[in-house]
């Protein structure tokens, strides 16, 4: 549905973005993430036309956005990071307003825009000023006002920076909606927690170039984050920490609580090895798994530029 291909952008002497290529497909919920100053804002200035691209392309349908921008704003639906202008209109009249910006009026605008306002959990607030409106309220208005004209693409910038708990709940349970109805959303956050409970693919950005695109399946398997084994026995430790520590990839073991915390630089079939050791020497194992990983320490090593890890595994 979208697809970036070579991107390139310069301001001056500073490379935004460096060939930067990225895939989003049909129905996703893609998180978009990367350091400040990765070119995040950048790449979603050129998606929505805003940038022309120094090279490279963006395509959304397989429409080009450089060649055909009209149609291609026909199909996207955008939330930047602020709210925008407007306060002094009522929440009805600011839908109906943008409603007539894509040919829409009249009864067709009022029915267009009262369901919308239903979806977002504003339908009793169309009446309100929109500057009397919470942070909260405000940012739902914006998703409603960009599916106004029903686009099959939305891209939001931090939707949910500066919102309470409960409203950024709120918002992703909106988010997911959308998803099950088959729009394809595209999201840059910071929240991290957030992006790996409701996005399907993430993509990691770093010095205008994309380091990492995949599943969060993916994201989570193949790269390496170290994660320690955490291994549990009933009884007695001393046989199982004898056993560790004469093992050629053990590299740390640490006890934290009733766990035995081993740093492993084996790979499953490794694992297997040990666990069957552990089993043959007498040990009753019953625990035996690795760490799970997560997207902030995934972040970390990805961003990470002291090139002192290899965090990818890549596959030809």
């Amino acid at each position: 549905m979208l697809r970036i291909e070579n991107l390139k952008k310069v301001f001056g002497r500073t490379v935004a973005l460096d060939g930067l290529n990225m895939t989003v497909e049909q129905g996703a919920l893609y998180g978009f993430v990367g350091p400040n100053g990765a070119g995040k804002t950048t790449t979603i200035k050129t998606v929505i036309g805003l940038l022309a691209p120094d090279e490279g392309r963006v395509l959304v349908g397989g429409i080009d956005v450089d060649k055909e921008p009209d149609r291609v704003m026909a199909r996207i639906g955008y939330v930047p990071d602020s709210f925008g202008v407007y306060d002094n209109l009522k929440v009805s009249e600011y839908m109906e307003f943008f409603a007539s910006c894509y040919g829409l009026t009249g009864l067709k605008a009022r029915k267009r825009a009262q369901m919308l306002l239903e979806q977002v959990g504003l339908d009793d607030k169309a009446d309100f000023y929109v500057e009397g409106l919470s942070r909260g309220m405000q940012q739902r208005l914006c998703l409603a006002r960009a599916l106004i004209h029903n686009p099959p693409v939305l891209i939001m910038d931090e939707p949910t920076a500066g919102l309470d708990p409960r409203t950024r709940y709120e918002f992703k349970e909106i988010l997911k909606e959308l998803q099950s109805q088959g729009k394809t959303i595209l999201i840059s956050s910071h929240i991290l927690p957030e992006l790996a409970e409701i996005c399907t693919d993430i993509g990691v950005v770093d010095q205008g170039r994309m380091v990492f695109e995949g599943s969060m399946e993916e994201i989570l398997e193949q790269i390496n984050v170290a994660s320690p084994l955490l291994i549990s026995v009933s009884g007695s430790q001393q046989e199982a920490l004898k056993l560790l520590r004469a093992h050629p990839e053990v590299e740390t073991i640490t006890i934290r609580e009733e766990e035995i915390v081993v740093g492993f630089s084996g790979d499953k079939k490794d694992e297997g090895a040990l666990l069957k050791q552990l089993i043959d020497a007498g040990v009753n194992v019953y625990g035996f798994m690795r760490e799970r990983g997560n997207l902030e320490s995934v972040f970390m090593q990805i961003t990470d530029h002291s090139g002192e890890e290899v965090v990818l595994i890549h596959e030809d």
